[in-house]
């Protein structure tokens, strides 16, 4: 295989996970401190700011670097010094100060920066640069910014927090993840999410189980000049997180805890109750043919709340605890965490532990390593209740009979006798799932001169979960086939390794730097899903059914090699230049194409350091400017190659067999961005206005895509480079300081992004005639629901065009559904439009596009003394969502067997000639296709939403030796201001993390939360 081929022996992972605990750091930092201590002294001392101690601040020796230390959490710090040294001490956010050795002991007041462009920034490859020297859009987001909301997945914590990234936050239901994209859909294939790199390691399109409370900070890399170093897996933009590293100090002890309550919410969406459903169903045009097995006026005080019995207030909880410490040679840090939410639909129990180990231990000066440990655990108990039914289900059927037991399925007593009652399963169908995460590596640092050094990145993570769901005989899922037992099992590994050479060279105002390396990278995934049907009630295990129903499973594997370079000189802080080269190859491409090419140049200019630039209000003043590439591989495996099948369903008449599945293409290649992007950032008034501008132009080519064919050989598609697409947008970052006192601190930050998005290019392909033609492509709308949206893709528009039957409005005659019909001459050019209330004869037209045209987010601080309060905001202007639930549930009675949702303000029904309306007229079994897919579903999904409204307060309990005591209540989700008529404006995702926007007909709505939290140090 590709993988084991190209795996380099020189590059065998080293995976002795080092974990020396505390103690042993101590013992083993004394023994080999005992060779610097010669004509030393010991310098102890304190430093604060403005706001009282410092931790984290680092001290060094300046004429030897080797010798560093750090703060504890009280300020306090110990250093080996000769007198008349000078010791310099460094913190983030603050401005670096230096004190001459002469006494044993001092004391440092630092003072607060009043801008931020001296602050580091990791762009990638464990390179740092300063603000000022950054020649890309990026764009760093704190840890304590992204915790403002209580989850456990990094995605939903990044929404509105960054300008052009756009996250669809999932659903409401406990562990849900959200999608995340980048300065717009830059592919047709494959995932849009965008690439996450974990200390240095390439982990996939998706953090894992990371906990958020380890994260120090993360930085988004949109351009080319920041992304193209990451070459074919940074085609959909890179997210670098740094975890928390150990510093030396004295041991401390951390903990931050929050608990609360979640409850739903259901945006404008209100279903009927008994005595609604009952007058509209009495005001059918066709009242007398209603069929029910039960009707009459009694069902007007028939009102069984199925919303209300399947929800509750569920309980939300997180604990995380630190501890870290060591000395000058060895430095350890221990996180353990726990996050708990039991569903505000009853009957779902999330939970997951993490535990991290990070390591540092500089045994020489010439030498660091950092042995690193990361595990999740995390599983769910699910007996959830049915959020369809919450919908669905008829008021006037009551699940529990006299006696509060469930009533069968099917049961006479109900109008809707041919339904189910999901609660009589419940009492026996459960579930569950867990997923276990391991990633482990050993990274070290080799110093070969004073501005050279080797790199090496070494990490292996492997992921294992399972799920079993047990169908009880007397169920609806089990009856037909005497129960069923179905159990899954995935094992997926991923191999990383990186091997650099990184220079940093200073010489009179010049400064070269840059990075030198190879990287592999490797995945492997093995599947075993199994269905066992007939069994006796009560047993678990698949050794007792009597029927093994199905057996599936599979292997899938792929891998990558890349060389990459890239370099960075600068002078004098006035000027950057930057470039990088890098060379993929992957093993989803043929012989032909496996190599891709990538590379970036940008330049960055500081005006304001300029000596003819002498306006004392401006303080920052930078040109950024940037061109570059990157690529993107098919989300197919194996296209290059024909492939057979060989499965259940490939045999005959019990004999094993192989069918075609795929129809290699050795000429695939690799879909290329070429991105160009210019940016301005500035601050006036020592920082107190700030602002970043950037605009960017993406050309996509040789667009990858699964072209549909006919299926007459049993393949139904084809791998192809099928076109190009253009991505052009702005984003803005504006924000200022209010008030500003020693006292208090009011601050406000916006960010907004646009992103334009046309098909640009379909290449010709052969008609039935053997003509070569471009025809548009018709695709689904990924909710994957029959008789929903579709999308078209044509040059020209923007590739999530919907494209349907566009409504017409009611006849105010006769109450009749219309939709418009589109006459066109021989040459298919448009002649006439007229209105027909016929859907067959309705004409399928490309409409209006699904994204927004601005999304964004505001947030703003308060801090007074002791006092905090902060508030996040998002917003979305002008994309459309295709409400697919109204098709069934605003049916005008078509759908017999379910409720229907209440009218809302400025809606109306037709029900006499003359009347100008809304909704088409009512009818039992409606067969006017009034609810047929069309523009009448498709809403506009403008909101703006408060995210988190937190209120905390900090005590000095020092004497009680607690360094930092911070309470805080918190409460997220508080309000929504939409028109939207459904659940909730933001779109979820799909299984393959796809952004939807359909909203389907069992929708979890979001939660909205109330937590009190709790930070200490010790």
């Amino acid at each position: 295989m590709f993988a084991r081929a190209i795996y380099p022996i020189g590059s065998a992972l080293l995976l002795a996970f080092l974990s020396p605990t505390l103690t042993q750091a101590n013992e083993i930092g004394r023994t080999a401190s005992l060779v610097h201590v010669a004509n030393q002294q010991q310098v102890t001392g304190t430093v604060s700011g403005p706001s009282g101690p410092l931790s984290g601040v680092t001290i060094r020796v300046k004429e030897d670097p080797s010798v560093a230390t750090s703060t504890d959490e009280a300020g306090k710090f110990s250093i080996n010094a000769k007198p008349g040294q000078t010791l310099v001490f460094q913190a983030l956010g603050y401005s670096e100060l230096q004190r001459v050795v002469s006494g044993t002991s001092m004391s440092v007041t630092l003072s607060e920066k009043t801008d931020e462009i001296d602050e580091v920034v990791i762009v990638g490859y464990g390179i740092q640069q300063k603000k000022e020297s950054l020649t890309g859009a990026m764009q760093a987001v704190k840890g304590e910014k992204l915790r403002d909301i209580t989850t456990p997945t990094v995605e939903n914590m990044l929404n509105g927090k960054a300008a052009g990234v756009y996250v669809a936050p999932g659903n409401g239901r406990p562990g849900s993840r959200g999608g995340v994209v980048i300065r717009g859909q830059a592919t047709l294939s494959g995932t849009t999410s965008p690439l996450w790199v974990i200390d240095g390691v390439i982990v996939g399109s998706s953090p894992g189980d990371l906990n958020p409370d380890d994260i120090v900070g993360l930085t988004v890399l949109k351009d080319a000049a920041s992304t193209s170093i990451y070459g074919s897996q940074g085609a959909n933009g890179v997210i670098v997180v740094t975890t928390k590293t150990p510093k030396a100090q004295k041991a401390t002890i951390s903990y931050s805890g929050k608990l609360g309550v979640n409850t739903l919410t259901n945006g404008n969406l209100e279903m009927m109750n008994g005595a609604e459903l009952y007058d509209y169903y009495s005001s059918f045009q066709n009242a007398n043919v209603i069929n029910f097995p039960r009707w009459n006026d009694e069902l007007k005080n028939s009102n069984f709340d199925w919303w209300k019995v399947a929800t509750k207030s569920g309980l939300t909880q997180n604990h995380n605890v630190t501890i870290q410490g060591g000395n000058d040679n060895l430095q350890s840090l221990l996180s353990l965490g726990y996050y708990n939410e039991v569903g505000a639909v009853k009957g779902y129990d999330y939970k997951r532990y993490n535990v991290r180990l990070n390591n540092t231990i500089r045994p020489f000066d010439w030498l660091t390593i950092r042995p690193t440990l990361a595990g999740a655990r995390r599983g769910a108990d699910d007996q959830q209740y049915s959020i369809t039914a919450m919908y669905t289900n008829f008021p006037w059927d009551n699940p529990y009979d006299d006696n509060g037991k469930p009533v069968p399925h099917r049961y006479s007593g109900w109008v809707n006798s041919a339904g189910t009652n999901y609660l009589y399963d419940l009492q026996f169908n459960h579930g569950n799932n867990h997923n276990y995460e391991l990633m482990g590596g050993i990274d070290f640092d080799i110093k070969i001169t004073d501005w050279l050094t080797f790199s090496s990145v070494n990490n292996y993570r492997a992921n294992l979960y399972s799920s079993a769901y047990y169908y009880d005989p007397s169920s609806s899922a089990g009856e037909s086939v005497k129960g069923r037992l179905a159990e899954y099992r995935s094992e997926d590994y991923r191999r990383y390794t990186n091997q650099i050479l990184r220079f940093n060279k200073n010489w009179d105002k010049h400064s070269l730097s840059g990075i030198l390396a190879y990287e592999f990278n490797d995945y492997r995934i093995k599947t075993l899903d199994v269905y066992g049907t007939g069994f006796i009630p009560g047993f678990e295990v698949l050794d007792v059914v009597a029927k093994p129903e199905r057996t599936k499973g599979g292997i899938s594997e792929w891998a990558t090699q890349s060389i990459l370079s890239k370099a960075t000189y600068e002078y004098d802080n006035r000027y950057t230049l930057e470039g990088s080269f890098r060379r993929d190859g992957a093993s989803n491409f043929g012989t032909n194409g496996k190599y891709g090419n990538f590379f970036s140049v940008s330049g960055g200019w500081n005006i304001h350091n300029e000596s003819w630039f002498n306006f004392d209000q401006i303080n920052l003043l930078k040109l950024r400017a940037a061109y570059g590439s990157v690529g993107n591989k098919p989300s197919s495996l194996y296209p290059q190659y024909s492939v057979y099948s060989v499965s259940s369903t490939s045999g005959y008449n019990e004999n094993p067999g192989a069918l075609i599945s795929v129809i290699g293409n050795p000429d695939l290649s690799w879909e290329n961005t070429y991105t160009t992007g210019v940016g301005l950032d500035f601050g006036l008034f020592n920082n107190r206005i700030r602002a970043s501008f950037d605009y960017y132009n993406k050309d996509t080519d040789n667009i990858l895509y699964a072209v549909p064919v006919t299926g007459l050989i049993g393949v139904t598609s084809l791998w192809k480079n099928v076109g190009e697409m253009n991505n052009r947008g702005i984003e803005l970052n504006i924000g200022g300081d209010i008030l500003r006192t020693d006292d208090l601190l009011w601050s406000i930050d916006i960010n907004l992004g646009h992103n334009k998005n046309k098909l640009t290019k379909l290449y010709p392909t052969k008609d039935a005639n053997g003509n070569m033609s471009i025809r548009p492509v018709y695709i689904g709308d990924g909710a994957g629901i029959a008789g929903s949206a579709q999308r078209i893709l044509y040059p020209g528009l923007p590739v999530d065009t919907y494209y349907m039957a566009e409504w017409a409005g009611v006849n105010p005659e006769d109450g009749k559904p219309q939709w418009y019909h589109i006459e066109k001459d021989a040459n298919g050019n448009e002649t006439g439009k007229t209105v027909t209330s016929n859907y067959a004869e309705a004409t399928q037209v490309a409409l209006k596009k699904a994204a927004a045209d601005l999304f964004g987010g505001i947030s703003t601080n308060l801090a007074y003394k002791q006092f905090d309060l902060s508030a996040t905001f998002g917003y979305s202007i002008g994309g459309l969502s295709y409400n697919y639930f109204r098709q069934e549930y605003d049916s005008d009675g078509t759908y017999t067997d379910r409720n229907q949702m209440k009218l809302q303000d400025g809606w109306s029904r037709w029900e006499k000639p003359g009347d100008i309306a809304t909704h088409p007229v009512a009818k039992y079994n409606n067969k006017d296709n009034g609810n047929k897919a069309s523009s009448r579903y498709l809403e506009e999904n403008d909101f703006f939403r408060m995210r988190s409204l937190s209120l905390g307060y900090k005590l000095d309990l020092s004497k009680y030796n607690l360094n930092s005591v911070r309470f805080f209540l918190t409460g997220e989700n508080l309000f929504t201001l939409t028109k939207y008529s459904g659940v909730d404006p933001e779109m979820s995702i799909n299984d393959s993390g796809a952004v939807l926007n359909t909203a389907g007909p069992s929708v979890y709505p979001a939660t909205r939360k109330f937590m009190f939290g709790l930070n200490v140090t010790f």
